[in-house]
This record gives structure tokens, C-alpha cells and sequence, in this order.
């Protein structure tokens, strides 16, 4: 037996469709700020938890006394190849 689509039941169906889609619109509109506010939360303790692991992990210093010297980092020095050539400067062709 063959079934025909009545106008009825087109009618009925994009009703159904339109009602659901302004249904999550406006479900949406009502939680997305306590959503975006769970969000933010959730990073801002992620960041802080990160922060933490990092000032954790520096070893204790012991307090330094007034004109005390210490290093921390000795500098890079930085040496120029002296096998690289010269600088040619260039000019512009017309």
C-alpha cells in the first residue's frame, strides 16, 4: 500500500521543526551565561593550578644577606663566524 504526503502533515512537520530549533534558541539564551561563568571558572583554576606546579617546582633559596653577589644565569657570549664573508650591500635595479 502506497502512502501519499498530505499538506497536513508537511505543515505539522516543519512546525515541529521550527519549534524545536527557537526552543534551543531560547534555551540557549537563558544558560549560556552561567555556561560561559562554569567555563571561566574551570580555566581561571586550570591557569592557577599550572602557576602553582611552576612556583612548586623552583628550588628553596636561602635568604640573601645585604651585598651579597649571586648568579643566577651566566650569558650567552656571542661569537661572529668569521668564515661567513663579507656584507654586500645591495641596489635596487630600475
Amino acid at each position: 500500500m502506497l502512502q501519499y504526503a498530505s499538506v497536513i502533515g508537511l505543515i505539522r512537520t516543519i512546525l515541529i521543526i521550527m519549534s524545536v530549533y527557537f526552543g534551543i534558541k531560547i534555551l540557549a539564551r537563558l544558560f549560556a551565561p552561567f555556561l560561559v561563568k562554569f567555563v571561566a571558572k574551570k580555566a581561571e583554576q586550570r591557569f592557577g593550578d599550572q602557576f602553582g606546579q611552576f612556583q612548586g617546582s623552583k628550588p628553596q633559596e636561602k635568604p640573601k644577606n645585604e651585598g651579597e653577589i649571586t648568579i643566577d644565569k651566566i650569558p650567552n657570549t656571542k661569537t661572529s663566524n668569521k668564515d661567513a664573508g663579507d656584507y654586500v650591500d645591495y641596489e635596487e635595479i630600475e
